[in-house]
């Protein structure tokens, strides 16, 4: 999942469009990054479910990876968010299941962070050199990018931050983040709109700037 934001521009329709791209194609290298780890774990479900792959057609949720972030961007929100299909995993089948799903979980935040840093630096030679459409197209992919990640280190079910922290604590209380976990899960749809809630309304102004930071960070220019 990722909530994105323009924080250094008024994004035209052609922009809101590449950024749609972007996000889907940025959410579907998060979840493929989630399943090679745990491939390197031992755990060979997405494999065997054919979803190692950068094809997008097994990732897309119709909902999440089209009408909703289309919707968003029709609407003149300035505010993106969107999901592809988790790819699925069995913690079960892990070699050292507690390190194993903290490396799953980190996998796909780790992968948003690199191709922030990539762009980063290509919006900073484009920068020097001039070509402005290719520092904002950068940017675009920094500020998704950027995004994704730190949404999802959000220690809160089911983003990943949550797993990483459930497997770096001590199995006592790792079991009890666990039973949980669990609990919200059958809500279903309700977790999902409880944490956009709890998002909105308590974390997104930390949220924007810390990502305006890190931006600032990588590209070393506003």
């Amino acid at each position: 999942m990722v909530p994105y934001q323009g924080l250094t521009m008024q994004p035209d329709l052609g922009i809101s469009v590449f950024a749609i791209v972007v996000l889907i194609l940025s959410v579907i290298m998060h979840e493929v990054a989630h399943g090679y780890a745990a491939l390197l774990f031992g755990d060979q479900t997405a494999q065997r479910a054919g979803r190692l792959t950068l094809n997008p057609i097994p990732h897309i949720d119709l909902m999440g990876s089209i009408i909703v972030p289309l919707l968003l961007t029709l609407s003149g929100s300035g505010f993106l968010f969107g999901w592809a299909k988790p790819v699925p995993y069995n913690p079960y089948n892990l070699r050292n299941q507690r390190v194993g799903e903290v490396v799953v979980a980190a996998a796909g935040v780790f992968t948003n962070f690199i191709l922030a840093v990539v762009f980063g630096i290509v919006a900073r030679v484009a920068i020097a050199n001039g070509a402005d459409i290719f520092a904002q197209l950068s940017a675009v992919v920094i500020l998704v990018n950027l995004s994704l990640a730190c949404f999802n280190l959000i220690p809160i079910p089911p983003l990943d931050g949550y797993m990483v922290l459930r497997g770096a604590l001590p199995m006592r209380f790792s079991l009890m983040l666990r039973d949980l976990e669990m609990r919200l899960m059958r809500g279903g749809a309700f977790v999902l709109i409880l944490v956009l809630f709890l998002f909105t309304y308590f974390l997104s102004t930390p949220f924007y700037m810390l990502v305006q930071w890190l931006f600032g960070l990588l590209v070393g220019k506003q």
